[in-house]
């Protein structure tokens, strides 16, 4: 799976301008378990390089799409994450798994209840717990009492940025989102705001994601 992850990054490069994985993200990818994050009728798939149904009309991302944001939000150990679409859990895990805290918020009860136990035990790249917060409810409203957030990153795609997201991005921080009408598909687009609360906008590679819900 990683090396098709690699390959991926390698033939997509014209777009994104990343030639390559960082060793980070696919060591943190190798550290979870992704048949842990995949319905039991699914597992035979789960190491192959695609979404897969979860239930709820929701999916597990492509593990090269995981991979994708989980680079350009760029965390450290102790980064401030704020996940828009909990689904299975396997995102949060990955950007857990570099050192980020993440708050992540899940409109499914049923997903978020299963998220929870799926990620309860897992460790990061440095042996210690995965530090993650879940909540079940609108991901449009964000998080307001946790924030500000260093990184933003949405697993759901809105047609326009909701204000609250931005409004909850530090500054400086960084908002990794897909943007587009539902049904069709979307741009991976991130928002860097500067230290004076500038937003620069750029247009990253054409995505498929579900649609943000409310």
């Amino acid at each position: 799976m990683l090396a098709t992850v690699s390959r991926h990054f390698a033939e997509t490069a014209r777009w994104t301008g990343l030639e390559k994985p960082d060793p980070r993200v696919l060591e943190a990818m190798r550290c979870i378990p992704r048949d842990r994050f995949v319905p039991t009728d699914r597992r035979a798939a789960a190491w192959e390089d695609r979404p897969l149904e979860i239930g709820s009309g929701q999916t597990i991302s492509q593990p090269f799409v995981v991979a994708l944001l989980a680079q350009l939000c760029d965390c450290v150990q102790g980064t401030r994450v704020l996940e828009i679409g909990t689904g299975c859990g396997y995102q949060a895990a990955v950007l857990a798994a570099l050192g980020a805290e993440v708050w992540s918020i899940e409109l499914e009860p049923e997903l978020a209840r299963e998220a929870a136990s799926r990620l309860a035990g897992l460790r990061d790249l440095e042996g210690e717990p995965l530090r993650f917060h879940l909540r079940t409810g609108d991901g449009s409203r964000g998080w307001p009492e946790a924030a500000p957030f260093a990184r933003i990153v949405a697993t759901a795609a809105p047609v326009v940025l909701p204000p609250p997201w931005l409004a909850q991005l530090a500054a400086p921080g960084r908002l990794v989102a897909p943007l587009g009408p539902v049904g069709d598909t979307q741009m991976l687009t991130v928002v860097d705001k500067d230290e004076d609360g500038r937003l620069e906008q750029s247009r990253v590679l054409s995505v498929r994601f579900v649609p943000l819900r409310h």
